[in-house]
């Protein structure tokens, strides 16, 4: 459901996610984070929806969390309000996004700095705008990668260069990010959009349950053992031999033609 600062559209089974703050550069307020991680969820569960491109109005794609809102609450005052308590993440768009069965690809028409660089490094395909930037500021602020760049940036791009992106807090231009893999390609600024359309619907148009079940199992295989990523795999392999899809896509071989996937 769209709300003034995320903006909702499906076409066939491509959902498009839009941060809608052009004004701030799309910087992340708290009715945005609810949208966005609620969002995230119900594409998940929702079978017409196959993948996501998550993206940006106006010319940035996300300057990070609000920051001018969050110097304002100094902590101040007393009661249960500011009491201490435990962090709850799992309802959070970090989290959300980490735990997509479905593919998402992030049109990154514009800087992503702080979280916005998090947010971008949990999608699955970056595809970027030439006038693309990626910023480690975090340290610039005095605050650090909390809503996953620690955990994406070293298996992307190796310990050394996470490092020294990380610690000197670099920015780092569309070409740039290109050559040490943070993005998948690069294109003209006006054809973004239509090129990260095309990736969805290319995504869209195979089996579904063998594309999440393949990311999942990517997923999961970055904390397990290579036998028992094996072994996990071979139980969703079971399944798809059962289902229509599978047929659908031995007939559609045989036959020399393109399959036409249902789901079921």
């Amino acid at each position: 459901m769209s709300t003034e600062e995320l903006l909702v559209e499906r076409d066939g089974g491509v959902l498009t996610l839009t941060l809608n703050r052009p004004e701030r550069l799309n910087a992340i307020s708290g009715p945005m984070l609810g949208a966005l991680a609620a969002e995230l969820a119900r594409a998940n569960a929702d079978p017409a929806v196959r993948a996501v491109v998550l993206t940006g109005a106006g010319r940035g794609f996300c300057s990070g969390l609000d920051l001018r809102a969050r110097a304002g609450d100094d902590g101040g005052g007393d009661g249960e309000a500011n009491a201490p308590r435990l962090f709850d993440l799992r309802d959070s768009p970090p989290m959300a996004l980490h735990r997509m069965d479905k593919p998402v690809v992030c049109a990154l028409n514009g800087p992503a700095a702080g979280y916005g660089m998090d947010l971008a490094l949990g999608c699955d395909i970056r595809i970027a705008s030439d006038r693309a930037k990626l910023g480690a500021v975090f340290v610039r602020r005095g605050v650090l990668p909390e809503s996953g760049g620690v955990w994406y940036l070293p298996r992307l791009v190796g310990w050394a260069k996470a490092a020294e992106i990380a610690f000197m807090g670099d920015v780092l231009d569309a070409q740039r990010s290109l050559e040490l893999g943070l993005v998948n390609r690069v294109v003209p600024h006006d054809e973004l959009m239509a090129e990260a359309a095309a990736a969805a619907a290319r995504i869209a148009a195979n089996a579904p349950y063998a594309v999440q079940a393949t990311k999942r199992m990517m997923r999961l295989a970055q904390d397990e053992t290579f036998e028992t990523a094996v072994d996990h795999s071979y139980l969703h392999l079971g399944a798809m031999f059962r289902s229509e899809d599978f047929r659908e896509g031995m007939a559609a071989f045989l036959e020399r033609r393109d399959p036409e996937f249902r789901g079921r």
